[in-house]
């Protein structure tokens, strides 16, 4: 086959490469306006390294950029250093790099220009969000211990879709992941990075929701400075883990979230716990528990080696025959006391008894008295209490005698023994 290849005019010589960026790089610095140029801009982002200062100058309104070194000669002659997020005013000259095929500008001096605007667009944002609250710690959620589904909201391009995959495979094996992938990098990213969120509410399977990417440059983390992406992060119903990889400290994205990491294997260590880890933890309280068992065993079987070698020592038999003497002792005390206690009684009342007899006006009367009782049976006691030619009645021991009363004398008689 053959192919019929239209007339061309091809010159005697082409350029190679390094004779067209030669030609370029005589073109632009050996232009007298580009020997020594001043610029203005809003520093994006930069960098230290033994060399020098290494930044990128950039003009947000019109999306343009350029590469900029400070060697490390001239870092002490600058009025000030190029700091993230000024402005400045550089002045410098342009110089093509033949080995990239890139221009860049070689500065001399820099100058404060004032706050740049998209630093000055960042914090007002930050202020007025601050104020409404989204960035409350009150508002902030503990993660779940153990989740069952993680949802991720990433590029599928992105190296992070593959750390946090990983690290979640590697730190906790069967774990559900949910994947909703979304653009984390130019003008259309907020609002993806929104429909993604969406999407894991709608879901609703996913107990924690990672939003992640890795490094980059700062105009390339502008997505998560957006405010339709902080207000999905901030109000979103599952606990948010952003794991942004950037040199900037925070994004607003990150204060918004409820826990936030700078790295997306970071992000997804925080999101589930190491099984390996809680194996260790379930062991070394397991050897605990057992230690605590063994020990109060060793204690119990000291005490009761202890009870049997006292039980050894005292001879059982021995024992027995000790307390039974006691108790017979007892016994024979009792018995004592208690005849004691009886005989004392029995004295008591025998003395009782002849107590008795002694009063008994019968006995008195077989002693030879006589009870003297006048008709109405009272007893008469002196000479006063009869009359004479009264009839008496005499009480013997043995008998009665009725008398008459012939005579009344008080004259005491004499008895004899």
């Amino acid at each position: 086959m053959t192919f019929n290849l239209p007339s061309l005019l091809v010159p005697d010589t082409a350029l190679s490469v390094a004779g067209l960026t030669a030609y370029i790089q005589l073109l632009l610095e050996q232009d007298d306006q580009l020997r020594q140029v001043w610029l203005t801009g809003e520093v994006s982002s930069a960098t230290q390294y033994k060399s020098g200062l290494f930044f990128t100058l950039q003009d947000p309104d019109a999306k343009a950029a350029i590469s900029c070194v400070v060697w490390k000669s001239q870092l002490h002659k600058l009025a000030t250093l190029p700091v993230q997020g000024e402005q400045l005013i550089l002045l410098g000259r342009v110089h093509v790099q033949p080995h990239r095929g890139t221009y860049q500008l070689i500065v001399w001096q820099a100058l404060p220009g004032g706050e740049g605007l998209r630093a000055l667009r960042y914090r007002q944002l930050r202020n007025r969000l601050e104020a409404e609250g989204l960035f409350d710690p009150a508002r902030k959620r503990p993660l779940p211990l153990h989740p069952q589904t993680v949802a991720v909201v990433t590029s599928p391009q992105a190296a992070a879709w593959g750390d946090i995959q990983r690290t979640l495979k590697r730190r906790y094996p069967g774990l559900r992941v949910l994947f909703s992938p979304a653009l984390v990098q130019g003008d259309q990213a907020p609002a993806s990075i929104v429909a993604a969120i969406a999407r894991v509410e709608r879901d609703n399977r996913a107990d924690v929701l990672i939003l992640s990417r890795g490094g980059g440059a700062i105009e390339d983390m502008a997505c998560f400075d957006h405010e339709i992406v902080v207000r999905a992060v901030a109000n979103c119903p599952i606990p948010v883990i952003a794991g942004i990889g950037h040199q900037r400290d925070e994004s607003l994205s990150d204060l918004a979230a409820d826990v936030f990491v700078h790295t997306p294997t970071a992000a997804a260590e925080q999101a589930v716990p190491c099984l390996a880890d809680l194996r260790v933890e379930h062991q070394d309280r397991l050897n605990a528990l057992n230690q605590a068992v063994s020990r109060y065993l060793s204690c119990a079987d000291d005490r009761l080696q202890s009870l049997r070698d006292r039980c050894g020592r005292l001879k059982l038999d021995r024992l027995l025959k000790q307390e039974s003497q006691v108790v017979f002792w007892l016994r024979q005390r009792l018995i004592q006391s208690t005849q004691r206690r009886f005989q004392t009684a029995q004295q008591h009342h025998q003395m009782l008894q002849e107590k008795l007899s002694t009063l008994d006006p019968q006995a008195v009367l077989q002693r030879g008295y006589a009870v003297v009782r006048q008709q109405n049976g009272g007893i008469v006691r002196a000479i006063a209490d009869v009359n004479l030619n009264e009839d008496l009645t005499i009480q013997l021991g043995q008998g009665q005698i009725k008398v008459t009363v012939t005579d009344v004398s008080d004259a005491s008689p004499k008895f004899s023994k």
